[in-house]
């Protein structure tokens, strides 16, 4: 299982980015999918995750601004991330569990300006 994370980039501070994963290989039902950061100096952390029936949970920090979703067709999740502010500056994996295996994309630079 292989995960591609997809559209980080530079933005202002209010502005709005959408990131992407795609996960290839083999992938099964009733995998949890989920989006985690690492901000400099810190360690990584849950920022949401998905789970295979579509329910949601988000750290407190990113409630009311980001927002998951999946499209099992294409084996894919997303993050929507709006408001974005300059402590959301980080990099950004996306990451897999199925069958209690875990699974992480290589991460995408998020860099957020005041």
């Amino acid at each position: 299982v292989q995960l591609q994370a997809h559209g980080g980039g530079l933005v202002q501070a209010g502005e709005s980015l959408k990131l992407s994963c795609t996960a290839s290989g083999n992938i099964v039902r009733g995998n949890h999918m989920a989006w985690h950061r690492q901000l400099p100096g810190h360690e990584r952390q849950l920022v949401a995750r998905i789970t295979s029936f579509g329910a949601t949970d988000y750290a407190d920090f990113v409630k009311g601004r980001f927002t998951i979703s999946r499209d099992d067709g294409k084996n894919a999740v997303y993050l929507q991330m709006n408001g974005l502010k300059p402590e959301d500056t980080g990099v950004y994996y996306c990451y897999l569990n199925q069958y209690k295996v875990r699974y992480w994309g290589q991460g995408t630079q998020v860099t957020v300006s005041s």
